[in-house]
């Protein structure tokens, strides 16, 4: 198969124009007049529930959410994160979309789940998360591969992860011993694996305990079922959920701003926008092998410093894989992902523009 042309500057720049006016048109408002400060309240505590441009609506210990402007000195502001914010005195109750406070400060965040974005760069998705649920499932399809990439991304950012199969109900006896195969080798190397049916209500007890008194966010490709599980955990979330594609097998987008929920059992929930395919382009290589959790105790026992752990003398890794001590496919995962990171990177460049 040929390679495709690189795209021309001027393919490029209409690209980018053309971006920036869907960005205008979906996410930015028309102008509203900013609130005197003369007219808010003190300060108080807040929680950011959702962000839409220039506005956020923010959660109040009293349990009532304002959608608030946000301070021109706020670079940056995501669902989940802890704020201070300031609340008009005179509420325009009968509009509840109406301007009603000003998000005065963000508070440090003490973790973050961020992707990375071909035109943004590494973008915050959401702020604040204990435990990140990887839900896989069946179909469109069961890979390691997928969960690989987002236990990369799990592990980069220091946020637990819990390996969620989905829609078990669907699995065939041929399917089944080598899928429990797969998991058993997660938990093997010390992650927590479940299985559950949002259909048969099956298992959803348990994400109910694992979730009490954490804010979670559930990640995975579309299709997996990321909201079917939060409707049958969260009846009255009423979340869209989005069938398969029949033509490509492949999950439909259904979420596209994340958003903070509450668990009547105990907990918060962020429901994040879902992604194909977890790009790691923005990591190097040696942060790649040090988020194989199983790949610690032999990195930086190579023979050389530069190794690539794969047909290198002397590789502490490939010594350990041939040993038994390094599954297949977590060694295959392991060089399809450092594989794809200069093809993403050179993809991204000729998307963005190399002066960019």
């Amino acid at each position: 198969m040929s390679k495709k042309k690189p795209l021309s500057h001027g393919q490029l720049r209409r690209m980018r124009t053309n971006h920036k006016k869907k960005l205008q048109q979906h996410n930015i408002a028309e102008p509203l007049p900013e609130l005197q400060d003369s007219s808010l309240g003190i300060e108080q505590a807040g929680t950011i529930i959702s962000r839409f441009g220039q506005h956020a609506d923010v959660e109040t210990p009293d349990g009532k959410v304002s959608r608030c402007d946000i301070r021109r000195n706020i670079k940056s502001l995501v669902t989940g994160d802890k704020v201070i914010v300031r609340l008009s005195q005179h509420i325009n109750q009968a509009n509840p979309t109406a301007i009603a406070g000003v998000v005065e400060a963000v508070h440090p965040r003490h973790s973050l789940l961020s992707r990375p974005d071909f035109y943004d760069g590494v973008k915050i998705i959401a702020s604040n998360i204990d435990q990140i649920f990887i839900v896989s499932s069946v179909k469109p399809s069961f890979t390691t591969q997928i969960i690989d990439r987002y236990l990369v991304a799990a592990e980069d950012t220091g946020i637990a992860p819990i390996i969620i199969l989905n829609k078990i109900d669907l699995i065939s006896e041929d399917e089944a011993e080598e899928i429990e195969a797969a998991l058993q080798r997660y938990r093997d190397v010390g992650y927590s694996v479940y299985k559950v049916s949002s259909t048969l209500n099956q298992g959803v007890d348990t994400l109910h305990d694992l979730m009490k008194d954490k804010v979670s966010v559930f990640v995975g490709q579309s299709g997996v079922g990321k909201s079917s599980l939060i409707n049958a955990m969260m009846p009255d979330a009423q979340l869209l959920i989005g069938d398969i594609s029949e033509s490509s097998g492949l999950g439909q987008h259904t979420t596209t701003t994340a958003k903070l929920l509450h668990i009547n059992s105990g907990g918060d929930l962020i429901d994040s926008p879902g992604v194909r395919e977890f790009a790691l382009w923005h990591l190097p290589a040696e942060r790649v092998g040090w988020c194989f959790i199983e790949f610690r105790d032999y990195l930086g026992t190579c023979k050389f410093r530069d190794c690539k752990h794969l047909n290198d003398p002397g590789c502490a890794i490939t010594d350990a894989y041939k040993a038994g001590n390094i599954s297949d496919d977590r060694y295959h995962n392991y060089h399809k992902i450092i594989a794809s990171l200069d093809e993403q990177r050179h993809a991204r460049h000729f998307r963005i523009g190399p002066n960019e």
